[in-house]
């Protein structure tokens, strides 16, 4: 077995449990598996997806209050879809670029195994309160960016782990603040989950700054400049505070990164 062509099957797997139990098969596989770097794959026009939840706009996504129990559902769910998007991400970036070294490919597809994780412990979550993943509409703005940078992986590197997956260090802490408040038993369960998502992704975000810098440094890309003009190119959203500064330094942003999120918005400096 190949690894990037074993990673596009799972790709294009539907059912998402099916699909976040065969991306860990895999991952415990990969001792096994060969890894053909060169190799170029027919894409799809979309990954593998259920039939729910149906996609709407992000603004038509409805909004409820987390001190209910179907508020804390909706919540869930929501962080459910970002992390199921997470695997395909992540699985993407496996089989889609070639001529990378083998390392690139093994970080990965860890990070595919580690969301395949979060997806679970989420849905096990939703399914404790009688819930499940596509019982709630959400949006596909996660996937519109991987789409507009599936040509060119400096962009991909730039804009997905380091600007929308960095979000994620943000919004975290923040979100558990607000279920602290509820103090409920599920809601606690909630934070122990997002104390395990919150750490690996600082992990995550640190693979996407190690490969976005290597091929910076490959191409002759000054950092800073080219995720500026990748920004702009493809108006990605500009990070907005509160930040989580302690969580982007272990993801391997550097100080100047860390600065500029206090510069003005209008500048649209997005390096992070």
């Amino acid at each position: 077995m190949e690894l990037r062509q074993s990673a596009l099957k799972v790709y294009e797997i539907c059912n998402a449990v099916e699909k976040a139990l065969a991306v860990h098969d895999l991952a415990r596989k990969l001792s096994t598996l060969t890894i053909d770097c060169t190799a170029l794959y027919n894409a799809p026009a979309l990954p593998g997806r259920p039939v729910k939840p149906f996609l709407v706009a992000p603004q038509k996504v409805p909004r409820r209050s987390p001190f209910t129990k179907l508020g804390h559902c909706a919540l869930i769910h929501s962080i459910a879809h970002i992390e199921f998007n997470a695997i395909d991400l992540a699985l993407d970036a496996v089989w889609r670029f070639p001529n990378m070294p083998e390392a690139f490919y093994l970080d990965w597809m860890r990070v595919a195994d580690e969301e395949a994780k979060h997806f679970l412990m989420l849905q096990n979550h939703l399914t404790s309160l009688e819930c499940s993943y596509g019982d709630f509409a959400a949006h596909d703005g996660l996937w519109t960016l991987c789409e507009k940078t599936s040509h060119h992986i400096v962009e991909r590197m730039a804009l997905i782990p380091r600007t929308l997956e960095a979000r994620g260090l943000d919004a975290t802490p923040v979100i558990q603040q607000k279920l602290k408040k509820v103090a409920s038993p599920h809601a606690l369960d909630a934070i122990s989950i997002l104390d395990v998502i919150l750490q690996d992704e600082v992990g995550h975000v640190a693979i996407g700054n190690h490969w976005y810098h290597w091929l910076c440094a490959k191409n002759g890309l000054d950092p800073n400049t080219f995720a500026t003009q990748a920004s702009h190119k493809y108006d990605a959203p500009i990070p907005k505070p509160p930040f989580n500064h302690q969580a982007r330094r272990q993801a391997g942003f550097t100080e100047h990164e860390i600065e500029a999120l206090s510069g003005p918005q209008s500048s649209r400096i997005n390096t992070i």
